[in-house]
């Protein structure tokens, strides 16, 4: 990060100012400015408020301001001051505008002889735009008018169409929308300075301008207000007393303040520039005009005002600029490498489809293992990035048909209490109760079995019946699993290729290839629910018994701490404090009426046992199967597979030109991203440029060698001279309205001794340089002696 001063800003010669506005209008004619916002000021205001003759003022050039042609479309005026006069009109259309469209006005070039042919050239733009040949009023294709002369101001100003108020027999109500719109869509831009020209014929309060002007920039950072025709007003009157409090940012509160301009009367006519300057000047010296500050009057403060707080403008937003640039290039080149290499041919076509199924293979690769270190897999706390890691999602799917078998895989919940109820889920009922139900279950299915004995069938009928909402479990896991399959497959997709490969891709190949392993899981897993739940139930695993004896020592343990304890009036086995007894009878009698219904119904109690068990062990296996034999062999070792390089060289001519043919939406789009990328690529340039500009102008000041390209950051505390005209008790950090004061960003900070820095952050090297006021950054160097005496003449330049 490298420090900036910017109180050398006037010193930079005229020739730096011009490469700088030279710079910005070549991003702006590269059509940039159709992807990023560009520095710029924009004139607005109602119709009949002045606009014109502020324009004609600060230009010195008269344009037809009572045939209101100018003001039907926006008009870029491009001012330069040169050793030669000359004037060139061109028309820059509309963005939104087809190729066709934008044909016939962008072929208009013209090249001015004199000034008086203007008004015709301008006639000759609008027949271009179709404006009032095809019921058309307005347009918003803008006119360019590059003006050079040695009386030139160096500034680039867009003027556009005046608000209207209401519908006429020229203006209808859509004429009324589309002039809002064009207005609206210039304020929005973030690097617009918004002159706003309000009449002092109308109350400002009533002027639209300021309420959009207000919509756009809600806290007034960017805005000028300009007060036109106050010459209209009474002397000593209440109104002029009010624009009075306007002008001096009372009202109507401005970061940039207000400025006062007396022009000539238009329904008058006659009377030439230098007129209409003298004639300002007499005014704004006599009554209560005279006691406003001088540099908030008049033409040419306004002209210096206007170039101070563009270039200003310029060196703060350059290193967004550039920022913005940067980010957008790498968008529009991510997107282009999406689209591959043109694809005309079947060769080039099924070399696109090899290279998509490379990558398509390598990055499901790595989703399946769970290494997610490829751009693809992106942010882990977002739901796009979640769905993109397959291990992930599988494993937690795992987990939840785990989870759901263990709480939900059972119809009945066996307790020892009587009561019975049923949910959704669970059926829970009592022990003695399912006794009974297991006792008519054996009765049903006696064989030539003993009595006391059961069928061992019978522990089948008793599985099939507790397992009975494992086939919905497994559906909804089955549906989970491959809805997973699926977001990742479509996310993957729209990530290898375009948008018109992408839907032919994914519905020719990948959806069919879905639809059958889909079917191939949901076919294992039916198999694998037969095989654990119809058939005849099977385990060697030494668990089984040891777990029925444990369940039965378990059971009679607890029946006999009962009668212990009811016996001897003791809450606890542990307890020494116990009643002696000396016949024991009545304990026998209790343990042996305990145990008369297990032996009563000892095949019952059995196969409750064994049932319990073997369904645990059971459902544990059919999980660890279903996730394994199912899941992972049948569906995800195969994912892989779908696009494989084999199956695109065994694709037909027909299948390799359906997929991956371009269409004519893509080779558009195709088109529209290189255009955009090498206007941006050039833009990058020119920005880097217009830095090594200001740096080769300060370095050959200094006598030191120039710098490398850098981006620039701006932070200011105005001077304390401007605090009546700011009005405001402390030092704001917007862009200041005037040359000696101009900021250059609405978000600085505070630096010391009022000085406006801006900081570098490299481009491509580091180095250290100096901001001047009004003009580009330059290199720093040098004593604090010598910044003294610079800021001492810049004190005088301003006295």
């Amino acid at each position: 990060m490298v420090a900036l001063r910017t109180d050398i800003l006037d010193q930079l010669c005229s020739e730096d100012q011009l490469k700088l506005l030279d710079a910005i209008d070549g991003l702006r004619s590269q059509g940039i400015d159709s992807y990023v916002s560009l520095p710029q000021i924009i004139v607005c205001g109602d119709q009949s408020s002045g606009k014109s003759s502020v324009l004609e003022a600060i230009s010195g050039v008269s344009f037809p301001v009572k045939s209101n042609l100018c003001t039907r479309f926006p008009t870029e005026l491009v001012l330069r001051k040169t050793s030669e006069i000359s004037v060139g009109i061109s028309i820059v259309p509309d963005a939104s505008q087809s190729d066709c469209e934008a044909r016939a006005p962008s072929s208009l070039h013209e090249k001015l002889n004199s000034f008086k042919e203007l008004p015709q050239l301008i006639e000759k733009a609008q027949e271009a735009m179709a404006i009032s040949t095809v019921g058309k009023a307005f347009s918003k294709d803008r006119l360019r008018i590059e003006i050079s002369g040695p009386d030139r101001p160096h500034l680039t100003i867009v003027d556009l169409p005046g608000l209207i108020h209401s519908e006429t027999r020229q203006q209808s109500a859509s004429d009324i929308e589309l002039v809002q719109d064009v207005v609206r869509s210039y304020m929005k831009e973030p690097r617009s300075i918004i002159l706003a020209v309000i009449s002092a014929k109308n109350d400002y309060a009533n002027q639209i301008v300021l309420k959009l002007a207000r919509a756009a920039d809600k806290k007034g950072d960017r805005t000028l207000g300009i007060v036109t025709k106050p010459d209209t007003l009474v002397p000593g009157s209440t109104s002029e007393r009010a624009f009075v409090s306007l002008a001096r940012n009372q009202d109507v509160d401005l970061r940039l303040g207000w400025h006062v301009l007396r022009n000539l009367d238009t329904d008058v006519g006659g009377g030439s520039l230098g007129l209409r300057d003298t004639e300002e000047k007499k005014f704004f010296s006599e009554g209560v005009w005279n006691t406003l500050p001088r540099a908030s009057l008049g033409v040419e403060k306004l002209r210096e005002r206007l170039s101070a707080l563009l270039l200003a403008q310029i060196a703060a937003e350059l290193p967004s600029l550039m920022e913005e640039i940067r980010s957008k290039l790498d968008s529009c080149k991510s997107k282009l490498e999406k689209l591959g290499e043109p694809r005309a041919t079947l060769e080039e076509q099924r070399l696109y489809l090899l290279q998509l199924s490379e990558t398509c293979q390598s990055i499901t690769r790595s989703a399946v293992d769970g290494s997610y270190n490829h751009p693809f897999f992106g942010d882990a706390t977002s739901e796009s990035g979640y769905q993109k890691r397959l291990r992930a999602v599988i494993q937690n799917l795992n987990e939840s048909f785990a989870k759901r078998m263990l709480e939900r895989g059972h119809k009945y919940e066996i307790t020892d209490s009587t009561e019975q109820t049923t949910d959704v889920q669970v059926t829970v009922i009592g022990k003695s109760a399912y006794m009974d139900h297991i006792e008519h279950v054996i009765r049903r299915t006696r064989g030539r079995e003993l009595p006391g004995t059961y069928n061992s069938m019978v522990i089948a009928d008793l599985f099939v019946e507790q397992s009975q909402p494992w086939p919905s479990i497994v559906k909804q896991y089955s549906d989970d699993i491959a809805q997973a399959i699926e977001s990742y497959l479509h996310l993957l997709v729209v990530h290898i290729s375009d948008q018109t490969t992408c839907e032919r891709l994914f519905e020719v190949l990948f959806k069919p290839a879905l639809y059958r392993l889909k079917a191939a899981l949901e076919i294992k897993l039916t198999e694998l629910l037969v095989e654990h739940r119809e058939s005849h139930p099977v385990t060697y695993n030494h668990h089984f018994i040891e777990s029925v004896d444990e369940l039965g020592a378990t059971q009679l343990e607890t029946e006999f701490t009962s009668i212990i304890k009811d016996f001897f009036a003791i809450t606890s086995l542990h307890s020494s404090n116990y009643t002696e007894k000396s016949d024991f009878r009545p304990l026998l009698s209790a343990l042996v009426e305990r145990t008369k219904p297990i032996i009563a119904r000892p095949a019952c109690s059995k196969a409750l046992d064994c049932m319990k068990v073997y369904y645990k062990l059971a459902s544990e296996r059919f999980v660890d199967v279903a996730s394994v034999e199912a899941v992972e062999a049948t569906l995800v070792v195969k994912i892989h597979e779908i696009l494989r390089p084999l199956n695109v060289a065994l694709m037909s001519a027909d299948e390799v030109a359906m997929i991956a043919g371009e269409s004519e939406e893509s080779r558009y789009f195709r088109k529209e991203r290189t255009t955009q990328i090498h206007v941006l690529t050039e833009g990058m340039k020119t920005c880097a440029h217009i830095v090594s500009l200001a740096l080769d102008g300060n370095r050959s000041m200094k006598g030191q060698p120039s710098p490398r390209p850098h981006s620039i950051r701006t932070r200011h505390t105005p001077p304390e001279e401007e605090q009546p005209l700011m009005t405001r008790s402390t030092p704001r950090t917007a862009i200041p309205a005037f040359p000696s004061t101009a900021s250059a960003s609405p978000s600085a900070n505070t630096a010391s001794s009022g000085e406006k820095l801006i900081f570098i952050e490299p481009y491509e090297c580091e180095t250290e340089t100096n901001l001047s006021q009004d003009n580009m950054p330059i290199a720093s160097g040098g004593s604090r002696k010598k910044d003294k005496k610079m800021k001492r003449r810049v004190q005088r330049d301003e006295e």
